[in-house]
């Protein structure tokens, strides 16, 4: 029987998920491989019917530049008493199957190093290689190498910044927009500093003190009366999704809403409007202040999940897709792959990732103290500093408290 490989994808959408299938599928059946795409995501592996089918040239040929993921995702995640009981090792028998590779994000990742762990401790003659993806840009992978996606999303929804900066300027309003990052404001960021946005809110700002619904809040009201202080009526502030998750239970409620939960414990953001939430505080501060301005919320999202990849993406997903087989080749298993800037191949192990207490991988945060960083602060962002303080008095009483640098406590 010839050797098998199979493939699946899991989590959410990420540009380039088919650029990846397609460049290994191409690559492995050009050595004479059998390619099986799972659907479903892990839940095919731990089902005794899962749902599958063989990959050819010309569908890899037809779905490499395409945005979204032939291979239907899921996010499912197996319990310890799936592996245990669940685990379909008949799959991978029956269907002579040599490796295994799970392209994904964060929670991906982590679930394919319970598998090489567990596949190793079964002794099952089957490797493991991971291709990391995810448009938050949050693994941590060596030298500031991004995730293959993020590039493509942050493309995505510079297109829509861009529009609704030229919409404020036009109208003389205030937008707030909302972008995508569980846990790290890489997309928010770098959304935000493509567009020049006066006021960029991420979780990683907060590194010497706690994240409160006020403090939040505050930051884009400092920027507002900035502006009217430099004669400018209109603006944007981007704040990431991820300011959230860093709330403690007391903070969110007082935002007034009550989320639910997914399987892996993550706030379901995706039911609510991030940018409605904090619009609508921020006009019940202004009124409060008697400051006169409107806003409006714009959320970045889903819209840039399965968009099609721009040719960054194209080259790098196509050459970690050529390096799986590079790294099958030559006896690794465990792992993810890894390109290096200057265009060399190598083995990531997931096991030197991991977090030794959760056994998860931790995610890579901005790193706030950069020159990249510090830079867009210092010089693009509009905020009160201790100078602007008599002029902020025409808009608010004690103009201490809107000091950028002093709530966040820099």
């Amino acid at each position: 029987m010839k050797e098998a490989i199979a493939i699946l994808t899991g989590g959410g959408p990420a540009p380039g998920m088919n650029t990846v299938v397609g460049s290994v599928a191409k690559t492995f059946l050009a050595k004479g491989y059998r390619v099986i795409g799972l659907h479903y995501g892990y839940s095919g592996l731990f089902n005794p019917s899962p749902r599958y089918e063989d990959l050819t040239f010309t569908q890899a040929d037809y779905i490499f530049n395409q945005g979204g993921s032939y291979l239907t995702m899921s996010r499912f995640k197996p319990t310890d008493k799936d592996f245990e009981e669940n685990f379909n090792l008949n799959f991978f028998t029956e269907n002579n199957v040599k490796l295994l590779v799970t392209v994904g994000g964060d929670d991906t990742a982590s679930t394919a190093n319970r598998i090489a762990k567990f596949l190793e401790a079964k002794h099952y003659p089957i490797a493991n290689i991971h291709v990391p993806k995810t448009i938050d840009n949050d693994l941590p992978l060596p030298a500031g190498t991004p995730t293959f996606g993020y590039q493509s999303a942050k493309e995505g929804g510079t297109v829509i910044g861009r529009a609704v900066y030229n919409d404020a300027r036009t109208s003389a309003n205030w937008f707030v927009v909302a972008a995508m990052g569980r846990s790290a404001g890489h997309l928010a960021f770098g959304i935000g500093s493509a567009c020049h946005y006066p006021m960029i809110v991420i979780p990683e700002m907060f590194n010497k003190t706690e994240i409160t619904v006020e403090k939040i809040v505050n930051l884009v009201v400092s920027s507002i009366i900035k502006r009217k202080i430099m004669g400018i009526d209109y603006g944007v502030a981007m704040i990431s999704e991820g300011v959230f998750h860093a709330l403690s239970d007391e903070e969110i409620k007082k935002s007034g809403i009550h989320f639910s939960y997914d399987e892996h414990g993550h706030p379901e953001l995706g039911k609510v409007s991030k940018a409605h939430i904090f619009n609508e505080m921020l006009e019940n501060k202004l009124k409060e202040l008697k400051i006169k301005v409107k806003s409006r919320p714009v959320e970045i999202g889903y819209e840039v999940r399965c968009q099609t990849p721009i040719a960054y993406d194209l080259v790098y997903c196509s050459e970690l897709g050529m390096g799986v087989y590079k790294l099958f080749s030559e006896g690794k298993t465990g792992c993810m792959v890894y390109i290096s800037q200057d265009g060399f191949v190598s083995p990531l192990y997931l096991k030197d990732l991991q977090d030794p207490a959760t056994g998860k991988i931790p995610p890579r945060l901005v790193n706030i103290d950069s020159d990249k960083i510090q830079q867009v602060i210092d010089n693009l962002m509009n905020y009160i500093t201790p100078a602007d303080y008599e002029a902020a008095k025409a808009y608010v009483a004690d103009p201490e408290v809107f000091d950028f640098k002093k709530i966040l406590n820099w």
